[in-house]
This record gives C-alpha cells, structure tokens and sequence, in this order.
C-alpha cells in the first residue's frame, strides 16, 4: 500500500483529538479516533483499521498508542507511527500532571463529584459502543461468539487475569482451526 503523503498532520491531529477528549482510556477513544481515520480524512478502510483497533487491545501496553502506532505505521510509515504516538501520548502527559498538581485544591464532593461521576458514566457508554464495533466485526462464526461468551463469564465469575484469557482464548482458535483442518472443513 502507498504512504499517503501530507498525513503526519491529520495523524497527530486526530489522535491528539483522541487523547485530549476521551476520558477512560483507549477503548473509549476508539469510536471517535475511527471516525476521523475511516470517515474524516479517508486514511485507510474500516476493516482495516478494525484489524488493528483489535490488534492493539490484545497487545501489552496502552491501546490507544498501540493504535496510534499501528495506524500511523499503516499510513505513513515511521513518521506516521511519530506523529500519532506522540498526538496519542501529549494531551494525557500535560493533563495528568496538571491534574496531579491540582487533586490537592479540588474539592472531594459538591459540583466537581457529580461532574466526575457523570464522565465516568459517559465513557462507560463509550467503552461500550467500542465493544459492539469490535464485537460486530470480530465475531464471524458460532465458535467465536461461544469463546466471546465463555471469557466474559471466566472474566466475571473467576479471578482469572486478562493476558491468560487473551490466551486461552487464541489457543482455542489455533485448535479449533486444525480440528476443522483435520477434518477437511473448509478454513
């Protein structure tokens, strides 16, 4: 695929945007940072960016860099993968630390505590809508939907950690693959 050229600017924009207005972190800032890459400026198609939308929440590390990374590789090389990690990654630097500075002159209830309840609330409906995106282009197949199914009850039920769930599930789909393949179903 050809790097677009002139898109350092609109990567760091976009994910700058992303870092500055989304609160909750990665998944949340997703439906806005596909907007703008898929629709806005027409960086690169939907299924792709969703391959590395969920590419990037299975990987160590924050999501929004490793999607930051990832799109910004895809568009316009190592200066794509610069201009969106750091537009990902600055906003979030220079606000936690001035809120850092500031938790000791905000007060602890009143107005500021119903103003955080309610972003909360709202990045919790964001974090949502990005689990139907993914969800709805990840789960292609009745297998799919019952590894998706038994995770978030392992998740819910049990104490089991996030990384040996990402790969008990990938180790289901290896087999699940080599059974089908074994019995000459078509991959």
């Amino acid at each position: 695929m050809r790097k677009k050229r002139g898109a350092l600017w609109p990567l760091f924009v976009i994910f700058f945007k992303a870092g500055t207005f989304t609160f909750a972190g990665g998944l949340a800032m997703l439906p806005i940072i596909e907007r703008d890459v898929v629709g806005k400026y027409a960086l690169m198609e939907k299924e792709t960016f969703l391959e590395y939308a969920t590419l990037a929440q299975t990987l160590p590390g924050v999501i929004a860099l490793n999607c930051a990374v990832f799109v910004g590789g895809r568009v316009a090389g190592p200066a794509g993968m610069l201009a969106a990690g750091v537009g990902a990654t600055l906003s979030a630097f220079v606000l936690m630390l001035a809120a850092t500075i500031a938790m000791g002159f905000i007060p602890r209830q009143g107005p500021v505590m119903g103003a955080m309840q309610c972003i909360r609330a709202a990045s919790a409906a964001l974090i949502l809508s990005a689990g139907f995106s993914l969800g709805r282009h990840n789960l292609k197949s009745g297998f799919a939907v019952l590894v998706m199914l038994a995770v978030l009850a392992l998740a819910v039920l049990t104490r089991i950690s996030a990384p040996l769930l990402v790969l008990g599930a990938g180790l289901a789909g290896w087999g699940w693959q080599r059974l089908r393949a074994a019995k000459g179903v078509r991959l």
